[in-house]
Order: C-alpha cells, then structure tokens, then sequence
C-alpha cells in the first residue's frame, strides 16, 4: 500500500459507508452497544493495514472480519458472564433513527430474540444473525464461518428451532406499548389487582443492575410473586421518577429519569398470554446508548 492521503480517504469513504453492517452484526453477536464499538473500532484498524487493492468486495471482507472477531469475543464474554452479578440482560440500542440498525431486517434484535441467542453457540448465533437479520446467502456464510454450506444450513436450522421453541409470538409493537404503558401505571401506584390482569401466568422480571445499581440479583418468577415483588417497592422507588417513553431495539421502552439523568430503562416482552417478561435494565455502564 502506499498509504498516501488519497488511499486513506478512500478507505475511510468505504469504511463508513459499511460501518451501519459492522455495527449491526457486533451488536446482535454480543447484545453490547459498547462492546460492539469497541469491535467495530478494532475492524477499522484492520482495514487501514490491509492490502486494500487486492480485496475484491469490501463488504464481504469486513462483514467477514466482525463476525470472526465477534465470534471470539462472545467466547470471552460468556466466561464474564458467569461472574456477572445477577441476570445479564442485553444493552438496549435507540433504533428510532435506524429501526433496523445496520441490517435488511429488524430480525435478532428484540430483547426476546437477543436472549435466546445467549444460550446459542457462538457459532450458531453468528450463522443466524448473518442469515436472518443480514440475508446471507448460505454459499457466504460457509465463506464467513469457515464452514460448508450443509455445516451452515444446520446451523441456521437448529438456530430457529432453538428460538421457536423457546419464545412465544409477540405482540404488535402498539400492543406491546399499551401494555408497557399500563404496567408502569400499575406498578407506580402499587395496583395488585392491575398488575396481575396484566401479567402471564409464567411471567418472570429481570433486574439487570450488575453489582452498581440496587436490584434483585434473582429472577422473580410467577404472576403473583412479579406482581408483589413490583408493589412491595412503589412506595420508595417511584419517588421524583419521570418517565418518558422512547424506542429501543424495535420496541417501546420507559426511561426512567430522576433530576434529568435516566437511571433505568423499563421494557416488557409480551404475546397473547399478556407479559411474559418484565426487564429492568439499571446497570449505568450500559444505559449510555439510550441514555
């Protein structure tokens, strides 16, 4: 390379014009806004010292680069994750300006999905993301993953069976909305009898708070224990909280806000049952993306 000023304006003009892809891909592989980043960041590094003029789709060569590097770093986080303090819950993303976020789909990108793909493979979950949200075809995926296009197909196959098996169809996205709405109305006044019309029977909360925010470090499972543990707390938690309600990762969510900083981002995942779960992201470290 000669890497004159011309070359690298070049490369930034292609690098930018496919980093919505990059992000994209990172962010389903590893349900991290900030993680994702960070990959993305590595890949352009890769790409200024890469023999440029010899690669012949840019496209294919970066997509190929974030999803190995993705691979790998999900190995990693995993292992993290077994010291995460309480649930893990993925980083809500704002997809008002880009529904999609990078992808020809909305696929693997709601909070249900996104925590199905967590007891995937690393592997799978790549095949699936690249499949599903992406529309890769399998003769490129077999490229991507080092694989063959029988090995990637299987993949793909057991991916969405795993995540038919495991999730309910949801709701619309405005049901979905007037559900999170008249639950957060439920839950602020202590409404018992509310909260549990809305609640499924299996329905589960999550509390993401990671060690730096107070939350419960279980899982509350069970109409009556998720509609009890919400009013045991009303009369404290709700207390100068405003809330405002915004989009993130395709669906409604509540922001929680106490003196104009956002402290929690509430969401529900429901279908025709009512809530199945309720999730509360506190950890600070990843509100930063909606925040």
């Amino acid at each position: 390379m000669t890497g004159d000023v011309g070359d690298l304006d070049d490369a930034v003009t292609v690098f930018n014009a496919v980093r919505p892809r990059l992000m994209g891909i990172a962010y389903r592989m590893l349900g991290s806004h900030t993680e994702a980043e960070d990959l993305v960041q590595e890949v352009w590094m890769r790409w200024q010292a890469a023999d440029r003029a010899a690669v012949q789709s840019p496209v294919a060569y970066l997509s190929t680069a974030v999803t190995r590097l993705a691979i790998n770093a999900s190995q990693s986080a995993r292992a993290r994750r077994e010291t995460y303090i309480g649930p893990w819950l993925p980083e809500p993303v704002d997809t008002s300006a880009d529904p999609y976020l990078g992808a020809e789909r909305g696929e693997a990108l709601s909070f249900a999905v996104l925590l199905v793909l967590e007891r995937l493979s690393p592997t799978e979950r790549a095949a699936y993301v690249l499949r599903e949200a992406f529309d890769y075809s399998y003769a490129e995926l077999a490229t991507m993953l080092q694989s063959t296009e029988p090995a990637v197909r299987q993949l793909v196959s057991r991916a969405r069976k795993r995540i038919r098996a495991e999730r309910r169809t949801e709701v619309s996205g405005s049901e979905q909305q007037s559900l999170l709405s008249a639950f957060i109305v439920a839950a602020r006044s202590g409404d018992l009898s509310a909260l549990e019309k809305l609640l499924a029977k299996d329905a589960i909360s999550y509390s993401d708070g990671g060690g730096a925010a107070r939350a419960s470090k279980f899982p509350v499972v069970g109409r009556l224990r998720v509609a009890k543990y919400h009013r045991a707390f009303h009369t404290h938690f709700w207390v100068g909280v405003e809330v405002e309600f915004g989009m993130a990762n395709g669906r409604a969510v509540g922001l929680l806000q106490r003196d104009g900083t956002t402290f929690a981002v509430c969401t529900v995942t429901a279908s025709e049952d009512g809530i199945d779960e309720v999730l509360w992201m506190m950890n600070p470290a990843k509100l930063t993306a909606v925040a």
